[in-house]
């Protein structure tokens, strides 16, 4: 939260930060971007990275040491494993990002030349640092979402997940080959022929895990049982948009196809087919999907399958003309083009569906305003799902489960003996919970004071701000469980 306010509150001290989502250098540098901009920008994404660690390093010793008994690692939810996954990624991939933004601070800062080539530095240093980050981000924003169509397919169609250890495998290999394909970003950079062919073979060989699993999900549906309920339609959406974008994707991976389009607006379709038709459709899934479990209400099925063919049919209308615009040549990172080159009617109906998706939106917001006054009670179950979390009230309690449950199967609830005791037996006494913490609030805070002293160079503000992260971290790590 305090990385995000302090990032946002560029835009009162001179406005938002002015270099491109990826900071290239030398655009970053003060002479190009003068002012506070880019440090705002260097110091906002540093306390998130912190947060994003932290957060990994919460969900790893979770998963691994709070599983319930019997959960052995190949019988937990996809979306545990795919979260499990993402975690060990964001713990490899941050630092490398680190590394840059404190090069970039040093250059900005203290007048380092690190990016500066007429000083014996390098700007494709910066990409090599940003890129060997930001293309596992792309799988840290997807992972996830590959893990909630996981349970949403099968829940939907009353069969156990297809190829269940394919599905987990293969996201490992997502991960690991995620480290592989980075320079794929750079085939205009002058790689030369080795690096090109590296990266190329790499890029292709990462569509095969991502394949197993969209075969996987097919075949799960294929002779199933389906409810066509709002959670499926947006899996279903899902693969098909992601589909779309991963064959584009592929065409990136010849590095002489990429040449001509990396700086079109071709680029800029595929990463949305990727990131919106992908990562966002499986959000809403998961949304709809848990959000009875979360607080106990039904959304609307009619308004939430009018936000669905809003949302799809605005997504397609805003992105796909830009397939068409890229590989008629225009050019993105440019904010306006000259007219009579044929690009005014496709970038009208772009526009037309952005307005749309934007209304689909505020569809989804009135369906969760709406749900929340007067929405149907949803039960502990109302999908029938195979999970522990379905075996428990909703909302949950705080401590979920009265009494442990003990697993023997990867779908207890499907499982006749699955769950062999009473999770909310009312007799046994409620659990008793840790006691909770404003440490980590104080610890963040001070990360913030850190930042605001930076960016207004001003050393005592960040002195101050490093005394209460080290106060912090002291009193977090000595609280005693109890109080």
């Amino acid at each position: 939260m305090f990385g995000a306010l302090f990032l946002n509150s560029s835009f009162l001290f001179g406005g938002g930060p002015d270099a491109g989502w990826f900071g290239y250098a030398n655009l970053t540098s003060t002479q190009y971007s003068p002012g506070m901009r880019i440090d705002f920008w260097v110091l906002g994404l540093q306390i998130l990275g912190v947060s994003s660690i932290a957060a990994a390093l919460n969900f790893i010793v979770t998963i691994i040491n709070l599983r319930a008994p019997g959960m052995s690692l190949m019988r937990m939810p996809l979306f545990t494993w795919m979260t499990f996954v993402t975690s060990f990624l964001l713990i490899l991939a941050f630092p490398a990002i680190t590394v840059g933004l404190v090069l970039l601070l040093f250059d900005r800062t203290f007048g380092t030349s690190f990016f500066n080539p007429a000083a014996g530095g390098d700007v494709l240093l910066w990409q090599h640092l940003f890129w060997i980050f930001g293309h596992p981000e792309v799988y840290i924003l997807l992972l996830p979402g590959l893990g909630v169509i996981s349970e949403v397919i099968p829940t939907f169609s009353r069969k156990p997940l297809f190829g269940y250890p394919f599905v987990v495998y293969s996201g490992i290999l997502i991960a690991f080959l995620g480290f592989g394909v980075w320079a794929h970003h750079m085939f205009a950079v002058g790689l030369g022929p080795i690096g090109n062919t590296v990266f190329s073979a790499t890029t292709m060989l990462i569509a095969i895990p991502t394949g197993v699993k969209i075969f996987n999900w097919i075949a799960t549906m294929w002779g199933g049982s389906l409810r066509f309920k709002t959670p499926l339609y947006f899996a279903v959406g899902f693969i098909a948009m992601f589909i779309i974008g991963g064959l584009s994707g592929v065409m990136h991976s010849s590095a002489a196809a990429d040449l001509q389009q990396t700086d079109s607006y071709f680029v800029v379709a595929h990463i949305h087919y990727v990131l919106f038709g992908g990562v966002i459709f499986a959000l809403f899934s998961g949304i709809y999907y848990w959000f009875p479990k979360i607080t106990g209400k039904m959304l609307s099925e009619g308004i939430g399958k009018a936000h669905f063919w809003l949302m799809l049919i605005a997504f397609n209308l805003t992105f796909f003309p830009q397939h068409y615009l890229g590989m008629h040549g225009m050019p993105r990172r440019t904010f306006t083009y000259q007219e009579g080159l044929g690009f005014e009617a496709m970038n009208l109906m772009s526009t037309i569906g952005s307005l749309v998706l934007g209304f689909s939106i505020l569809i989804f917001l009135w369906n969760v305003f709406h749900s929340l006054r007067k929405g149907e009670s949803a039960g502990p179950d109302p999908w029938g799902g195979a999970t522990l979390e379905w075996a428990i009230d909703s909302p949950p309690p705080h401590y979920n489960f009265r009494v442990e449950p003990v697993v023997h199967s990867r779908d207890p609830l499907w499982v006749e003996g699955g769950l062999d005791v009473d999770v909310n037996d009312p007799t046994a006494p409620e659990p008793h919970m840790p006691s909770p913490s404003l440490w980590p609030c104080i610890l963040a805070f001070g990360l913030l004071v850190v930042a605001i002293g930076a960016v207004s160079k001003t050393l005592p503000v960040v002195l101050a701000g490093a005394g209460v992260v080290v106060v912090a971290i002291y009193g977090w790590a000595f609280q005693p469980l109890e109080r």
